[in-house]
This record gives structure tokens, C-alpha cells and sequence, in this order.
């Protein structure tokens, strides 16, 4: 992963990238740095590429990547397969190679389309004199841009603070519809800059006229986006979701009412097609996260330098984390993982807490002592309160608690580290004056506040490990961290989904879930991959790879939801009959529950505001 950042400009302006942004994006790459300035020869335009590189896999390789063309590669990606990437390759060289040999716009989108896994770049092709920039389908690496017209600049950035002034002036999150392409011999001219636009697209769609013109917020008509000329586009990594609804089984549709149990999934599972189902689900996800816990640096390659050494013993120090709640996405993902880490490594298991008020006492109540607190590292509070404070059993705490000791049951042999995340209402609001304001923007709802804030605390991994009665302080400094979002979004698992289903039947719950694929990176991914990010670590999600989506975009909506059923059960039914074909027990019956909710930050602040509402305390960084 990387932190990348591309400023074009008329020489005259010589924009430049501000202080603020070179140093939030050297914490997401903290292993290399460098820049390269590419001026015209005629000075129609300037170019200054910067990149902050994490070092993930083959060769520490510095970006941007330049070629003996003069052609310049910045990359915040991973290439999980459509390209051959050998184990001590490093895969920017490798799609840096591809790309140089591309000369026309369709050699590029062919070899851009092939790429399966997550990333945003930006490419500038010397003899051409035009600059490539874009995010993968799902949008699942960040790339925002700012264009001033008056100074005839634009600006390309994994994150960016939120600046004062005029709209026009601010940052705003790249559209994930396609691939763009700005021709830079017409960037000093005084008229509109056209920015071609080449659109993902299933093969069965019909494309938008040639002539037609996108209006994206944040530009202000400068540049002007249009559809390419040449009427090319990418082919969607994924194939169409299933809308069919009219072949329903008998009780798709009608209420069973027993109360969620585990011993109601197993009867779920002894149809042998049901079962058949299960286990083609569990072969695709468990590849999806063989993919994104393999194939990284050696330990020694793996320490991030602004993570304190820490004296550990051999296999202590964890390569991968999950951020993990204890339910039923979290879970999941941990089981398989631990099919795929070797036995001798840990996995940290990140479960974030925000300190629940306490009621006031009652008069003649026995006081209890205080707890001796321990000091974590790198926690800018110092204290965290040990495991077993009740102020911090939050419903997501208990949840996790219990799972935990579902997959020590699993394998006894796996040393997992259930890592306690304890944030007080002062730590909170001091961090986000500080970082997380500047990495949830431009988005700014409570929503946004209430998960960046929650994700950031949990990425970061400071907190203490629990081991029998031995409480310690711990900070994770696993570079890989595993999140399961897009499991909700196609499965069926939020409150609105069964909403829609019981007001507009199979066909709504089918419209609601195309609807929240579509709109994942614009509401999630971009947000969360700035806030995990942050830490010089990298987000990866298993449900949202390309193998995954498109098996799951095969079935028929009521064998992925069963939204008749009761909570805990109806929801995600799929991926609960998975859990239990895993051996998991009662986590595969938990209800959905959003971080927001059970890590109570929610309840840390205004009890009144709406998801929705724009958010005051974004907007006082």
C-alpha cells in the first residue's frame, strides 16, 4: 500500500501539495519516499509525483516507478491475481513493465481490467502527453482530487485535510465508474479541459451516448468529464447480480417464527443442495483470504517503523489482524484465516471499546477499590484499564469474549491475541481534533464520524492481551488488517434490508442490495481505507474479491437471505450456514450489530443526532 499524490499545473502556478498532506501521506507508507516533477518541453504543464511506500510483498520497491520512456507509475494497489506476479516480485514493477508496453487507450484498459485485487493509480505516459488516473470497481483504495480553475490545477491524492474557502476549493473522492484520462497539451489553454472518462460496464450494458457529459461534484465544470470518444470502456471484474425472483421455493416469502438457534441452521443444512451451497461459499472465501494473509515480507521485513520494537518471543509479533467484533463477518474471516497462517504465528484479534458512562452511585453503596491500570504503548492517554472493567463491556466486548474462546476451541494450537481496545471520551475527542477529522473527510456524517473514529482506535491495535489471568500491554503491529465489510451489502444482513423485503418482497430486496453494492465505495471504502491507512497499515477485504462478489452475484437472493426468519438467523443465512459447517457455535446466531452500536461510541456523545446528519464535530478540526 501507498501513499500517492500527483499535482498538474500551468508552470506559472507550480502547484503545490501542502505541508499537511505530504505528512498524512507518509504515515500510510512509512518505508520510502520519493518525488519526481515531469515539466513540458513547450512548459504547456508541470507534473510533481509523490509516493510514501508500505512494503507488502517481493522487493522494497521506492515509487513513483519511472521507465526508461519517461513514463511514471504511482500505485496504491494489490494485484491478487489477472496478472502473474511472482513470490519475490514486487507487483508495481510488475504492472509498470505491462503498462510500458502499452501504447494505445485500449492496451491500457486491457491490462487495467485484468487486475484483480484492490487499487487507485495514476499514470503519466510521456509521448503521449496525457495522465491516467483511477480506482478499482469496487473503489476499495482512496484517490481524491481538488481542481481550481482560476489557477488551472489539478491535484490527485490518497487523502487530503479539509481546506477553508470556497466549494470549488475542496477535495472530493474520485468517482469508482472508470478510468480517467486527461490530455495535458491542452491543460495551459484558456478554454474547458476535456477528461475523458472510460466507464466499468457489464457486458450487456448499453453505453452512455458518446456526447455525454458527467457532472461531478467538486469540479465545477472544470475540467469538463465526458464520455471517451471512442466509445471504450472496462469490462466489470464481477458478473450481474441475479434479479431473478420469480422461481422462488415455496416459503421464500412467508414467515417461520422459531427463535434463532444453531440447531435450526444445522437443519438448514441436510438438503444436500443446500449443503453444496455452503461449501462452494466456504472454498471461495477461505481462497479470498489465503490470497490476503500469504505471500507477504518475511518477519524481519515486516516492522513498521513507527511502530516501538517490542520484546517479543519468536511467532509472537502478528502479520495479520482482524478487526473483530465477535460477530458472525468477524468470526468467519478469523476461522479461515487460521486455515492459511501458519500454526507458529499469532493473529491479533482487534475488539474496540468506548468507555460506557457509569451511573451515578446510590448513597451508602460500598465503593469498590480501584483496578491497577496498565500503561500501553503509543496510547496518548497513557492509562487503559484492565480486562474485566465494566465501564468497557460493551456489547461487542462481551460478543468478542465469548468468540474467542469459539476459536481457541477451533485450534487450541493457534495463539490468538484477543487485543481489548479501550478509548475514553477524552482520548476520542482529542484524536479526532488531531487525525481522524482530516481522514473521514470529505464525508461528513455521524455515520462517518462514528465508524472512522471506531475503525481508527481498532486499526491502531493499542490496548492489552489477555492470557489466562495475565493482563499485558499490547500493541498489534500486524501491517495486514482483515475487515469484513460487503458481507451486509450483498447478503442482506442491515435492518433496511428486511425493512425493504417486508414492504416490497424478494424484487425490493434484490433493488436494496444492487443499490448498496453500487454505493459502497463512495459511503464505505474510500473512508475506511484512509482511516486504516493512517496507522501504516493495509485494509483488505475478502468479501468484496472479485471470485467472491461473483459467486454470490450467481445466486438467487433467497439463498444468500432468508429475511422471513427471525434475527440472528434470516439475515446473512448463507454465510451463518458457513459458520456452522466451520464448527462455530453460538456466534453464527448473533444478530447484526453496526460498530457504531456495539462498540457504544455512539452513545458516547449526541444521543439525538440522526446516522444521516451532517456531523458539527467534523467540521471544528
Amino acid at each position: 500500500m501507498c501513499g500517492i499524490c500527483c499535482a498538474v499545473s500551468a508552470p506559472a502556478w507550480r502547484s503545490a501539495v501542502d505541508v499537511c498532506v505530504s505528512e498524512t501521506l507518509r504515515r500510510r507508507g512509512p518505508c520510502c519516499s520519493r518525488e519526481i516533477t515531469k515539466t513540458a518541453a513547450d512548459l504547456s504543464y508541470c507534473c510533481r509525483f509523490s509516493a510514501h511506500v508500505l512494503h507488502m510483498r517481493g522487493q522494497l520497491t521506492p515509487q513513483p516507478v519511472e521507465d526508461q520512456g519517461g513514463n511514471v507509475l504511482l500505485w496504491n494497489g494489490e494485484v491478487f491475481g489477472g496478472l502473474a506476479v511472482g513470490q519475490e516480485e514486487n507487483d508495481s514493477q510488475v504492472l509498470a513493465r505491462h503498462l510500458s508496453n502499452c501504447q494505445r487507450p485500449g492496451e491500457i484498459l486491457s491490462v487495467l481490467s485484468r487486475v484483480r485485487g484492490p487499487w487507485a493509480l495514476v499514470y503519466y505516459q510521456a509521448a503521449q502527453r496525457c495522465l491516467w488516473f483511477g480506482r478499482d470497481f469496487f473503489g476499495r483504495r482512496s484517490l481524491l482530487w481538488r481542481c481550481v480553475a482560476q489557477e488551472r490545477s489539478l491535484v490527485l491524492s490518497s487523502v487530503a485535510p479539509a481546506l477553508p474557502g470556497s466549494a470549488d476549493a475542496q477535495w472530493q473522492e474520485v468517482p469508482a465508474v472508470g478510468v480517467y484520462r486527461m490530455s495535458l497539451g491542452e491543460f495551459a489553454d484558456p478554454g474547458s479541459l476535456p477528461l475523458e472518462v472510460f466507464p466499468w460496464m457489464y457486458p450487456d450494458d448499453v453505453p452512455p451516448p458518446l456526447s455525454h457529459e458527467f457532472q461531478w461534484e467538486g469540479l465545477s465544470g472544470w475540467p469538463s468529464v465526458v464520455m471517451n470518444d471512442s466509445g471504450l470502456f472496462l469490462p466489470a471484474p464481477v458478473c450481474p447480480l441475479n434479479r431473478a425472483v420469480a422461481d422462488a421455493p415455496p416459503g421464500a416469502g412467508h414467515a417461520i417464527t422459531p427463535q434463532p438457534s444453531a440447531a435450526e441452521l444445522d437443519s438448514l443444512l441436510e438438503s444436500a443442495e443446500k449443503r453444496k451451497v455452503v461449501d462452494q461459499l466456504i472454498a471461495v472465501l477461505s481462497e479470498a483470504v489465503r490470497r490476503r494473509v500469504q505471500c507477504l515480507p518475511c518477519e524481519g521485513e515486516l516492522s513498521n517503523p513507527r511502530t516501538p520494537a517490542m520484546s517479543k518471543p519468536p511467532g509472537e509479533n502478528a502479520d495479520i489482524a482482524v478487526l473483530f467484533s465477535g460477530g458472525i463477518d468477524s468470526v468467519v474471516l478469523a476461522a479461515l484465516a487460521d486455515r492459511h497462517v501458519p500454526v507458529g504465528k499469532t493473529i491479533d484479534l482487534l475488539n474496540v471499546a468506548f468507555k460506557v458512562q457509569e451511573p451515578k452511585s446510590q448513597k451508602g453503596a460500598t465503593k469498590k477499590p480501584k483496578s491497577h491500570k496498565l500503561k500501553a504503548p503509543n496510547a496518548s492517554t497513557g492509562p487503559v484499564e484492565p480486562v474485566g472493567s465494566g465501564s468497557f463491556d460493551v456489547p461487542d466486548r462481551v460478543t468478542g469474549r465469548a468468540s474467542l474462546k469459539e476459536l481457541q476451541a477451533l485450534n487450541p494450537d493457534r495463539r490468538w491475541n484477543f487485543v481489548e481496545i479501550n478509548v475514553t471520551r477524552e482520548e476520542l475527542q482529542e484524536m479526532r481534533q488531531k487525525k481522524i477529522g482530516h481522514l473521514v473527510y470529505p464525508l461528513d456524517t455521524v455515520l462517518d464520524d462514528s465508524i472512522g473514529c471506531a475503525m481508527w482506535f481498532a486499526a491502531r491495535g493499542v490496548g492489552v492481551a489477555t492470557e489466562g489471568m495475565e493482563q499485558r500491554a499490547y500493541t498489534s503491529a500486524a501491517k495486514v488488517v482483515l475487515t469484513g465489510i460487503g458481507a451486509d451489502e450483498q447478503l442482506g444482513g442491515y435492518s433496511r434490508h428486511r425493512a425493504r423485503f417486508q414492504s416490497a418482497g424478494l424484487e425490493g430486496l434484490v433493488q436494496e442490495l444492487a443499490m448498496e453494492l453500487g454505493r459502497i465505495s463512495s459511503r464505505n471504502l474510500g473512508r475506511d481505507d484512509r482511516i486504516i491507512g493512517d496507522h501504516g497499515k493495509e485494509a483488505r477485504f475478502p468479501f468484496l474479491d472479485e471470485d467472491v462478489v461473483s459467486f454470490l452475484n450467481r445466486l438467487p437472493v433467497w439463498e444468500k437471505a432468508a429475511l422471513s426468519l427471525p434475527r440472528g438467523v434470516g439475515e446473512k443465512v448463507l454465510l451463518r450456514r458457513a459458520a456452522r459447517a466451520l464448527g462455530l457455535g453460538p456466534s453464527a446466531t448473533l444478530p447484526k450489530r453496526a460498530i457504531q452500536f456495539g462498540s457504544r461510541i455512539a452513545k458516547l456523545e449526541n444521543r439525538r443526532e440522526n446516522a444521516s446528519d451532517r456531523c458539527a464535530r467534523l467540521h471544528t478540526t
